[in-house]
């Protein structure tokens, strides 16, 4: 299981309902500062890059309702992520935790900011144009 989750390239970390640290994946490595020995241990307690202070109020309110929360999070080192905070579901349908998936959007933050740059300046230039 570990070996496919990895393979997806996809940062994803497994907590149970208490939000302590089940599993993680190692790509989850390079946001949240995780180590083998770190399983069991409140999320709380360890550190992000991400900009998220919310991060545990959200994972206890998909708990709480069952509704997942995707959020677009930045990072102190101006990386994005698409946050996506699932409830966890044991083969018994069960829920057990909740699972957090981090998908990099850096790029297209980017290019969006881009064009958006180039948007205003073609705007500003048409006022320009018409006064």
């Amino acid at each position: 299981m570990k070996n496919l989750l990895n393979s997806t390239d996809i940062a994803t970390l497994f907590l149970d309902d208490a939000l302590n640290v089940r599993r993680f994946t190692t790509q989850t490595t390079s946001i949240i500062k995780l180590i083998a020995g770190d399983a069991g241990r409140p999320i709380t307690d360890i550190t992000t890059d991400l900009d998220y202070p919310g991060l545990a109020a959200d994972a206890r309110e998909v708990l709480r309702t069952l509704v997942f929360i995707e959020k677009q999070v930045a990072t102190c080192d101006g990386r994005w992520f698409l946050v996506r905070i699932m409830p966890y579901r044991t083969l018994e349908n069960r829920i057990d935790g909740v699972v957090i998936t981090f998908m990099d959007i850096t790029k297209s933050k980017t290019l969006e900011a881009q064009l958006r740059q180039a948007q205003a300046e073609t705007e500003k230039r048409a006022k320009k144009g018409t006064s």
